[in-house]
């Protein structure tokens, strides 16, 4: 039996989850392939260049689109649970239940436009057409990988005590080359008395110059507005430098970055940090890697 598409599994998927309780990503991959009649040897078929099972990889990306649709969420790392809109889903028995049926949701669609240009439209998307060149198709297929990626980064911060998310900070400016790299370079302020100061850390590697950081773990929906920026700019007014910092899991109303662009203080929102972490590798790890070649000209002249 040929082992199913990702989303011709999703219905599978929520029906392992469907009393509500956590389950391990090992209990649904062993419900979905009991369903499915798929084999253990068709369970260890690998991907090309790969260590990861095509089996595990598909309900690993049938998990991903059906967290975006809001259908399943993450409450604990490796823990899978229903939402109520799951419930209902399933309730509801739809005759198909692929990628076509998650685009009524607005995450769902909102989720796969991140993974396009800015110049791609709002529409709704559809699947890639034949006249694109294989090179496009992997740009669109590693944007939309990592978008994934940068979903799940962004749950498993908001899962962590407060005091790693400021840790997490520090670790990625320092990455990114602030303090020379040197990881003493940068320091999280104590929880009582920090003023509005989470974090500080050295601009250059001599230290001649510091920038303070305030770190928000907000729930991913919400909206920071200006008068929280107007409370950092003023907690950094009595510092000579007056370099700012202010990094959320959550978004930025216009009037925010109006008034951090007026400023000295540089927005980071959870979409952006999730994207900096990833290209410098903070919270993540290389599992494959593919070479793209072409021709030698200097070998043929």
């Amino acid at each position: 039996m040929a082992i199913p598409k990702y989303d011709e599994i999703y219905k599978e998927i929520l029906m392992a989850v469907s009393d509500g309780e956590l389950h391990d990503i090992m209990s649904i991959r062993d419900y979905v392939a009991k369903h499915r009649g798929i084999s253990d040897d068709e369970r260890a078929v690998l991907l090309e260049r790969s260590t990861i099972p095509v089996f595990d990889s598909r309900v690993g990306w049938a998990r991903t689109y059906l967290k975006a649709a809001g259908l399943i969420e993450y409450p604990r790392r490796g823990n899978t649970r229903i939402t109520a809109e799951g419930q209902s889903v399933l309730a509801s028995n739809p005759s198909r239940l692929d990628n076509s049926f998650l685009h009524r949701y607005e995450s769902f669609r909102a989720f796969l436009s991140r993974s396009k240009s800015d110049k791609a439209s709002n529409e709704t998307q559809k699947s890639i057409e034949d006249k694109s060149t294989p090179a496009e198709l992997m740009q669109s297929a590693f944007s939309e990988i990592n978008n994934g990626l940068a979903d799940e980064l962004l749950t498993e911060i908001l899962n962590q005590p407060p005091v790693f998310f400021e840790r997490l900070i520090i670790q990625l400016l320092v990455k990114m080359g602030y303090g020379g790299g040197n990881e003493w370079a940068g320091i999280v302020t104590p929880a009582s008395g920090d003023g509005g100061i989470d974090g500080i850390i050295r601009e250059d590697k001599l230290g001649f110059s510091n920038i303070y950081i305030q770190a928000k773990r907000y729930n991913r929906d919400s909206v920071v507005s200006r008068p929280e920026i107007q409370k950092f700019i003023g907690a950094i007014a009595e510092y000579k430098n007056k370099k700012g910092l202010f990094v959320t899991t959550a978004k930025f109303s216009a009037e925010a970055r109006k008034s951090a662009d007026s400023s000295q203080i540089v927005l980071i929102d959870g979409e952006r940090l999730a994207k900096l972490m990833i290209e410098y590798d903070i919270g993540v790890s290389t599992i494959q890697t593919f070479e793209v070649k072409r021709i030698d000209s200097d070998f043929f002249t």
